[in-house]
């Protein structure tokens, strides 16, 4: 009787996985390489007026950052408008609850509204709600922006919180370049102004503050874990100072609406998300292998036990 040939794969569905996994891999890679190459050179070959290669680090953003002063007390008599059209100081808003404060401007094309995103989405997680326990302060470092810019993002915003009664714990500020380079100053928010893409470069954050005007904790990015952020708040209403954290800069620098084209910080973020996904198959690649090499064992003892 002639014995049916069984494919490899077939007798090994191991195998058969790892082949199928370095081929995504390898897919990955040449994917990976193919798309950077293209977005650099979209982006960056050749670079025109104002861009730089994606390897590189634009002169602008070496002024841009976010340096941690906490404890340092907020300039709190500086006067804004608010989003009414109401002549305000920042010290009003505090003096009962924490504060979180961001820095944005509302006409941002990029990293603002993400900004913005991530702190509603991790505030409709909390058992806490603004204008009960804790106070929201946005200030506009665009001179040129006014009352009607900031009431549209609040009304843009407030229906996505949860918690649409909360409108009093919402304050949307602007004011002149003066004061609100004073207070970027004062919580170590570095940016600069690009006449040429009329756009700001500037990177991403939040930050928490006591009643009493102190900066108690910083919040890189555009996504913020709310168990962090509810400690946070928890903390500094009760005057507690957190400890520095890791800096994870993004920049908003920057997109060309007319050449339609990125800037080199929005390239490596393209890269960053390609190498992680690389890094998870890879990361599969060897969990199959083992599972793989686990059961060739179990199998050899169970021939040898069966002698």
């Amino acid at each position: 009787m002639n014995t049916p040939v069984v494919p490899s794969g077939a007798r090994d569905p191991f195998r058969a996985a790892l082949r199928l996994g370095r081929g995504f891999l390898v897919a990955a890679l040449l994917g990976m390489t193919g798309w950077s190459s293209s977005l650099s050179a979209q982006a960056m070959d050749p670079p025109p007026s104002g861009m730089v290669n994606a390897n590189e680090t634009p002169a602008l953003l070496k002024d841009i950052g976010i340096d941690q002063r906490l404890d340092a007390p907020l300039p709190l008599s500086l006067p804004f408008v608010d989003e009414a059209g109401r002549a305000v100081r920042l010290g009003d808003f505090f003096g009962k609850r924490p504060v979180i404060l961001a820095l944005v401007y509302y006409n941002c094309p990029m990293l603002c509204t993400q900004v913005l995103n991530g702190m509603v989405g991790s505030l409709n997680t909390l058992s806490l709600a603004a204008g009960e326990d804790f106070d929201v302060v946005l200030v506009s470092f665009d001179p040129r922006e006014r009352p009607e810019n900031a009431r549209a993002s609040k009304e843009a915003y407030l229906t996505r919180y949860k918690h649409p009664a909360a409108s009093a714990g919402w304050h949307f500020l602007t004011g002149r370049e003066p004061e609100t380079r004073a207070l970027a100053q004062a919580v170590g928010f570095r940016y600069r102004y690009d006449s040429q893409l009329d756009q700001f470069a500037h990177a991403s954050a939040i930050y928490v503050a006591t009643p009493d005007g102190r900066l108690a904790r910083y919040f890189y990015g555009i996504e913020y874990a709310p168990r962090d952020l509810r400690l946070a708040l928890v903390e500094a209403s009760a005057g507690k100072i957190g400890t520095p954290v890791d800096q994870i800069l993004l920049f908003c620098f920057h997109y060309d609406p007319a050449l339609g084209k990125y800037g080199a910080a929005v390239v490596n973020l393209v890269r960053l998300g390609g190498l992680l996904t690389v890094l998870a198959i890879a990361a599969s690649i060897v969990w199959m292998s083992r599972r793989r090499r686990i059961s060739l064992e179990r199998r050899s003892a169970l021939h040898g036990a069966s002698r």
